[in-house]
This record gives structure tokens, C-alpha cells and sequence, in this order.
């Protein structure tokens, strides 16, 4: 990047986003650093947003304002393992070379996805400190899992959603200078829709689908989608079905969604290849119930007070952020059974969950730019 003129008081924070519901999650930081005198935003977008299969989100990202720095192409869209692999070796390249260009100091990642690792191990190679939200969650079993807690190890400061959260870092041999209880990024616009009571609409009979693929074969991914289709319609409710995120095994996902849309084209089912955050966030509040294995029906949910059905283990480990998030397994009787029960749950929105009471972006930002960014933050040490 040309024409940079740098201070000293003044750091440059490359955020890094690479799918349209992380993205969601970083833009409170993103404008809390834009807004900080002290902090420089810098723009990287890769993954998801890139690809037309998924909506190629990176025009939402430019239609809300910000300076996109660099695009880095990552996966090419198929559905195999190869493409993650090829495309988490394209992510670490390209980013690398935008840090390098950029001179940019700190990389600020968020959770558990390949283009977050691409991020963390390309801020790693060129010598940059790494910031990571949502660091000490877990997903037991699941890849995102790994991913997670590969990012941990490898970042300098640690921006923990949970008291919970917070503690397993440390456990994990994470200094627990490092460790910072920040709060759940994705309440922030939530908590500004709820206060306008304009956003608040009669329930109507919709259940929000939004379940991602584990990894899995194509046809195990499509017998799971498939479950949780045909369980909402048993309940006779109408549909807001999200497409899912690129991982491996979308495939099957798509394919269930394609199959379910077929059957029922007199109407009852809406397909969404991508959300703008506020539409999602509203559709959310609106809905009768949340189903699926989106992080948002763990965390956002109980705060919006909208009842979830949580399916399979994707999110099984992760706090719950209400009363009214019921487990279920990937089998129709399962997921039907917690349906009826998330059902008749009368939630109430705003309650405080163990996700925290205060704006999580301006958190981060003040903390970013305070941190000493000296030698003994940048060795990293086993405190176990």
C-alpha cells in the first residue's frame, strides 16, 4: 500500500474477514478502531466473501462504507477438502504480502474459520501481533475446533468472549496478562435493534434455518439439513432458510435446500444466499424460533428472545446465551421433540447472559490500543 504516512502514537490494525456472519461480528471493532485517534483500520477481505456461490459479499462490504485494502482470493468454491487446502495456502500468501506492503502492526482475526488461520499464520510468519476474538470457545470434535485453538496459540492478545472462555486460555498455558474478558461482538447491534421498539414486529409463524456444514461427506451434510427441513414443516411453520458457509460438505447442504425449495414452490419457504447483518439480526427477532447449528442461535438468540433449536455438535460445547436453547440430535424425532419444547418457550429479550452488559467494540479498540506492544508481548511463553 502506497502513500501511508505513519506516526509513531498512531497503530495499524489489519482486520482480516472472510465470511458474511464473521464479518457481522467484526464491524463494532472495525468502526471502534476506525473511530480511536490512536489506531489505523486496514481492510483485508478474503474467503467467502469472494465467491458468487455465496453471494459474493464483498459488495455488501463496500455498499456499507468501508475501504476495502486488499481482496484475497482464497477457496475456488467446489466442495472438497483440496480446495480448503490450496485455498488456506492462497490465504496465508496473499495476506502475508498485504502485511509486508502495508507495514501494518497488529492483525485482529475472529474465531475459527480457515481464512482466520490463513490470517493468524501469515501475521505469524511476517512477524505481526495477533489478536483473536473469541479465543477459549469450544466446539468438541468439530474442525472449527481445531482451527480455534491453533489461532490461540499463535495469537498475542486474547479477546475473550466469556469468564468461561477466559479461563480455558489460561488453562491452555496462556498468560493471563494477555487474556481479556471482553464480551460477545455480535450483542452490540443487537442490543441497539432491541432498544428501538420500531424493529419489533407480531410473531409470525416463521422458524430462521441457518445450519452450517461439520466437515462431513456431502451426503451426511444433506441428511442433517434434511432432518431439520422436514421437522419444521411437521411444526407448520414458514421458512427463512440461509445458505451455509463454504466448509466442506456445503454441498449436501445446498442440496437439501435446492430439494426442500422444489417441493414447495406454492410458497411457505424463503431462500437467502446472504444476510446483511441488520436483516438477519431483525429476521431473528421476528422469528419464532432460531434451528440449526449457527453460532447465533447460542449466543444472539437468547438475547434477542427468540427460542433455538441447537442440532448436533457443531455448537454443543459454547455457552448458552438463554434458558431457551434445546439440544437436539441430527435425527427427525430429535430435532422434532426440541422443536415443540423451544415451541413453547416464552423468552424475554435484553436478559444478561455469561456473554456480558457492554459494547464490545470500543472495548476492543481502547484495548488495542493500549496494549504494550514490546518484546516481552511478542515472545510468547508456556505459563503452565
Amino acid at each position: 500500500m502506497s502513500g501511508i504516512r505513519r506516526r509513531a502514537s498512531v497503530r495499524h490494525v489489519v482486520v482480516v474477514t472472510g465470511s458474511r456472519a464473521e464479518y457481522g461480528l467484526l464491524r463494532p471493532a472495525m468502526a471502534a478502531i476506525e473511530k480511536h485517534p490512536a489506531l489505523r483500520l486496514h481492510l483485508v477481505v478474503t474467503g467467502m466473501h469472494l465467491l458468487k456461490k455465496f453471494g459474493r459479499t464483498v459488495e455488501d462490504i463496500r455498499r456499507d462504507g468501508w475501504r476495502i485494502d486488499s481482496c484475497v482470493r482464497m477457496q475456488r468454491g467446489d466442495d472438497s477438502p483440496l480446495d480448503q487446502v490450496e485455498g488456506l495456502a492462497r490465504g496465508i500468501r496473499g495476506i502475508g504480502r498485504y502485511l509486508q506492503e502495508a507495514g501494518a502492526g497488529i492483525v485482529l482475526v475472529l474465531g475459527d474459520r480457515v481464512e482466520a488461520m490463513a490470517g493468524a499464520l501469515a501475521a505469524t510468519a511476517t512477524g505481526r501481533v495477533v489478536a483473536h476474538i473469541h479465543g477459549g470457545d469450544v466446539a468438541p470434535g468439530d474442525l472449527d475446533d481445531r482451527f480455534r485453538h491453533a489461532i490461540s496459540k499463535l495469537a498475542h492478545v486474547h479477546l475473550a468472549a466469556t469468564k468461561s472462555a477466559a479461563r480455558r486460555l489460561i488453562r491452555m498455558g496462556e498468560e493471563s496478562g494477555r487474556v481479556h474478558v471482553v464480551g460477545a461482538p455480535g450483542l452490540d447491534r443487537l442490543r441497539s435493534l432491541l432498544r428501538d421498539d420500531s424493529q419489533r414486529q407480531t410473531r409470525s409463524g416463521r422458524a430462521l434455518v441457518v445450519y452450517h456444514p461439520c466437515g462431513r461427506s456431502t451426503s451426511t451434510e444433506r441428511r442433517a439439513m434434511s432432518a431439520i427441513l422436514r421437522a419444521v414443516v411437521e411444526a407448520g411453520l414458514l421458512r427463512t432458510i440461509v445458505y451455509p458457509n463454504s466448509d466442506r460438505g456445503h454441498g449436501g447442504v445446498i442440496e437439501a435446500i435446492e430439494s426442500h425449495q422444489e417441493r414447495f414452490p406454492e410458497g411457505g419457504v424463503e431462500v437467502v444466499r446472504s444476510m446483511a447483518r441488520d436483516d438477519f439480526l431483525r429476521r431473528l427477532i421476528d422469528a419464532d424460533v432460531i434451528i440449526g447449528n449457527s453460532s447465533s442461535g447460542v449466543i444472539e438468540a437468547g438475547f434477542a428472545g427468540t427460542p433455538a433449536v441447537n442440532v448436533g455438535s457443531r455448537q454443543r460445547g459454547r455457552e448458552k446465551g438463554g434458558r431457551a436453547v434445546i439440544d437436539a440430535d441430527e435425527t427427525s424425532r430429535s430435532i422434532s421433540a426440541a422443536l415443540k419444547r423451544a415451541l413453547r418457550c416464552r423468552s424475554i429479550a435484553g436478559v444478561p447472559g455469561p456473554y456480558g452488559t457492554e459494547m464490545v467494540g470500543p472495548k476492543t479498540a481502547r484495548i488495542l490500543a493500549q496494549v504494550s506492544l514490546n518484546e516481552s508481548l511478542r515472545r510468547k511463553v508456556i505459563a503452565y
